[in-house]
């Protein structure tokens, strides 16, 4: 993973991404920012995300680091949460932590419309229930299929318990998928996946691979 400042630095299999930025000169008149220390801290910020109760595969929460006025960081989150809980649960949670001046607190909170949440409920079974994905299931043996109270509840407000590497945002029957997979396969499986679901307008997928395709040797002549 890259972790120089100003660039992305994703959350492996967590659906959590990074952004450091430099902003102005505090304590430090030359503007440098302290990159062990920042990373210190988005530890513990990104730790603090992932472990709330109510994080969960429909959910993809990002954040950046900036100085604050005072010495201290501004945190910027952002994002999407399948529940209004979830957005005030991350700014209350990362307003705690030592070293965070202020938070600003831009995640947007997504439709509960029965068409989306059936959406969510048909996406997460058609990937994580395909033989070449259920590796990524923390729940497997569970039977998809006969969750009938998440059906009741909306799978929204009872989604599948583990840390999920593929993250399925729905907004307004548009799919995006968030996240890290072994294979580029992988990531091409799920998409066909997401796109083979019932009232879905448009699939992103944005799932990062960490094996790089093996280059083909080139035959001798």
């Amino acid at each position: 993973m890259k972790t120089s400042l100003g660039k992305p630095f994703w959350g492996a299999a967590l659906g959590l991404a990074l952004a450091l930025a430099a902003g102005p000169a505090t304590a430090q008149q030359s503007g440098q920012v302290n990159e062990e220390e920042v990373l210190r801290l988005a530890g513990q910020i990104r730790k603090k995300i992932v472990t709330l109760s109510n994080y969960s595969v429909f959910d993809s929460i990002t954040f950046g680091l900036k100085h604050g006025p005072e010495g201290g960081y501004v945190v910027v989150v952002g994002g999407y949460a399948s529940r209004p809980s979830l957005k005030k649960s991350v700014g209350r949670a990362v307003s705690r932590i030592e070293g965070v001046e202020n938070v600003v607190n831009s995640i947007e909170v997504l439709p509960t419309s029965g068409q989306d949440e059936d959406i969510r409920f048909a996406t997460y079974a058609k990937i994580y229930g395909h033989p070449a994905l259920s590796r990524y299931n923390p729940n497997r043996g569970t039977p998809i299929y006969g969750l009938h109270r998440r059906l009741a509840m909306g799978i929204s407000n009872d989604p599948p318990l583990g840390a999920h590497p593929i993250h399925i945002i729905v907004n307004n029957g548009n799919v995006t998928l968030e996240g890290v997979v072994d294979t580029e396969s992988d990531k091409t499986i799920a998409g066909l996946q997401a796109n083979s679901v019932s009232g879905v307008f448009s699939v992103t997928n944005n799932l990062h691979v960490l094996q790089p395709p093996k280059k083909k040797k080139k035959k001798k002549g």
